[in-house]
């Protein structure tokens, strides 16, 4: 890293020259260095089909690296413009109940369909031939937002393509039929071209095939990146990315996996700060090794025609950037610059208006600027200190629980919630993908993974024997590959092996009177659960009342150097909370967890190293203020004046910066 990149996005197709140039002045003085253009301008780039013109952002590209702006170009695919659209139905996207999508908003248009595909290529070859190699051109995004407001294709190009995706998968309809178990109502199928969509039926549709037809999506918008990407490469050699979201209809550790670094949007409110700070510590990790950029948040609050969200507290702007930076963050970047005067999205917050004057976002962007200025030294000469916690993100596992949500469980909602409490406890975490590298953790979570592939459990096996700690759970195993349920034990014979017990049952505990006591805490207990009989095993939470009274609903057991702890259910209300609180207690003192921070709940701490020094970057997120315990006296980045070990003090928004002395 370089440097911190303070950006915004900007529309120069939607303004004259005049509005432009005073942009651009406006931005020199706000302190915007990076802008995001193109990704809506597919029309202005190709006004017929197959003649295009570039030069415009040619120009704007040039004007904005003499002023000391760089650049991230788009590609316009996600609204391709009326002629494309304009007679061709077959090319627009369908949703799951048979509507077929007209022309206008964006994500119109099905990605999957060859037409689409060629014309797609065409516009980005030209794009990047046109500005690939202009000074001042630091990043490509490609398209914007994949599957934010559709999830699965249903039209016939996608059920064509769904089709030879199943028979590469399975090989024979034979194989697919057993590992589906079509028989259940006569679902059976003789050719893999009778397998259907899952579109309209009279009641849900066979858990293999709703859960498949997800992976198929996810794997064809990964291809489309993939594409893109290396049409872009001929011609240029600034690195690629895409705006992502967990909230997504697709599998980001796929997406991100040919691209160059990760990017993503986030939209979270004051209020819930914990589900903006769950995506910084899960971006990182998407490309190891790389800084993340946020694409996008809003200066103040979300809108469009329909909605608008809750503006920003004053402060608390900055202290979302100050956050994003310390944990890892290369770019902060605003939707949008300037105000949109038309469309759908006319009342979201900009830095500046319509009319061209600075909106009420904007003295909160300068505080961003000037906490910009003050930390970049600091934070590029530093690298942020590697969690001793790891917690698995899954993608998939949101497949799977779109399927088979039960009384409304959301992948996101469980991960978040489960997220918070490491962060109220100060313990520094890291989310990470199933397919992450488990090499230096020391204590790793599985929460909501309904399915556990072998390749996962070898992976942890190892990590175990080493010396780490898993804690298995809740609603973690209990479907295999193929969404279904295993027939060599409860929650599937390998994982039931490793972790030393046999599944006695399965069932829903809401509303059965069952507590669960562990750690010395008795706490109610929630959700699909499974009931275990320790084999090499130790039971530590056993149930209380309802249908298994004495059973065991938490067990560990030695492997080597290590420990697996499998929880089968979930502890709710107060009580459920403390005795969380009291298992990750527990076992972040057995695995020896040493990166964490005596802060209050709501104030958090960035851990940095480089060398021969370690720096603490402390913000406050909910408004409340707070303290931090400094293990050291040190000396304040912004003041240069000492400050001494013990209770430090962080205003309201606020954010302190410390240099640590070194420690014996």
């Amino acid at each position: 890293m370089k440097k911190l990149y303070h950006g915004a996005a900007w529309y120069p197709e939607l303004w004259d020259e005049e509005v432009l140039k005073q942009d651009i002045e406006l931005m020199q003085a706000t302190g915007i260095n990076v802008v995001r253009i193109g990704e809506f301008a597919w029309s202005v780039i190709e006004p017929e089909e197959g003649k295009y013109d570039l030069s415009l952002f040619v120009k704007v590209i040039g004007w904005l690296h003499e002023s000391g702006i760089d650049t991230v170009m788009c590609t316009p695919t996600p609204t391709p413009p009326v002629w494309y659209s304009h007679r061709h139905p077959e090319r627009m996207y369908v949703d799951e109940r048979g509507t077929v999508m007209g022309h206008g908003s964006r994500q119109h248009a099905c990605t999957n369909h060859p037409d689409f595909r060629r014309k797609a290529a065409a516009i980005t070859e030209e794009i990047a031939r046109a500005v690939g190699r202009l000074p001042g051109l630091v990043a490509w995004q490609l398209d914007n937002e994949f599957k934010a407001h559709v999830a699965e294709c249903m039209c016939a190009a996608c059920l064509r393509q769904w089709h030879e995706w199943l028979e590469r998968r399975y090989g024979t309809i034979e194989k697919l039929n057993e590992a589906w178990g079509t028989k259940i109502w006569s679902e059976y199928y003789w050719s893999f071209e009778q397998v259907p969509q899952p579109g309209p039926t009279p009641f849900l549709h066979n858990s293999s095939l709703r859960t498949m037809y997800q992976l198929f999506s996810m794997e064809r918008i990964a291809e489309f990146a993939e594409e893109q990407a290396a049409i872009i490469r001929r011609y240029s050699d600034a690195p690629i990315t895409h705006n992502s979201s967990i909230a997504f209809h697709v599998d980001n550790e796929r997406l991100f996996r040919n691209l160059d670094f990760a990017a993503y949007d986030t939209y979270a409110s004051s209020d819930h700060h914990d589900a903006y700070l769950i995506n910084c510590d899960l971006w990182r990790n998407m490309k190891r090794g790389r800084p993340y950029w946020i694409m996008e948040t809003s200066p103040s609050f979300g809108g469009s025609l329909v909605s608008y969200g809750k503006p920003h507290p004053n402060g608390y702007l900055r202290a979302e950037a100050v956050a994003a930076y310390a944990l890892g963050a290369e770019a902060f970047c605003y939707w949008l610059w300037r105000q949109q005067r038309a469309g759908s999205e006319q009342p979201h917050s900009s830095v500046i208006s319509a009319w061209g004057k600075p909106t009420v976002a904007y003295r909160n962007v300068r505080q961003v600027e000037e906490a910009r200025k003050q930390l970049e030294p600091a934070i590029v000469a530093t690298r942020l200190k590697r969690a001793d916690v790891a917690i698995t993100y899954s993608d998939r596992a949101k497949a799977y629980l779109r399927t088979e949500p039960h009384r409304g469980l959301n992948h996101r909602g469980l991960i978040t919630s489960f997220y918070s409490m490491f962060l109220k406890m100060g313990i520094h975490r890291d989310l990470i993908p199933e397919g992450a590298d488990l090499d230096g953790y020391r204590l790793l979570f599985t929460p909501f993974l309904p399915y556990v592939s072998d390749e996962f459990l070898e992976r942890v096996d190892a990590f175990v024997r080493r010396g780490g700690i898993w804690v298995a759970g809740p609603l973690t195993g209990g479907r295999t590959g193929e969404h279904t349920i295993p027939t060599d034990a409860g929650l599937g014979a390998a994982l039931e092996k490793l972790a030393g017990v046999e599944t006695l049952y399965t069932y829903p505990m809401d509303q059965t009177g069952t507590k669960g006591r562990a750690f010395g805490i008795e706490a109610e207990l929630t959700s699909w659960s499974a009931v275990f009989r320790p084999v090499e095993a130790e039971a530590v939470g056993v149930l209380v009342d309802g249908l298994c009274p004495g059973e065991a609903f938490i067990t560990e057991r030695r492997l080597g150097a290590g420990k697996i702890v499998l929880i089968g259910s979930t502890p709710t209300g107060d009580d459920g909370n403390e005795l969380w609180a009291k298992l990750i207690e527990h076992y972040a003192a057995e695995a020896g967890v040493t990166v964490r921070t005596d802060a209050t709940p709501g104030t958090i701490v960035a851990q940095r190293q480089g060398d021969g020094c370690e720096i603490w970057i402390i913000v406050n997120m909910d408004g409340a203020g707070g303290t931090v315990t400094l293990p050291s006296k040190g000396v304040d980045i912004a003041t240069d004046e000492p400050v001494d070990a013990g209770k430090l003090a962080v205003g309201r928004y606020a954010y302190r910066a410390i240099r640590l002395a070194a420690r014996d």
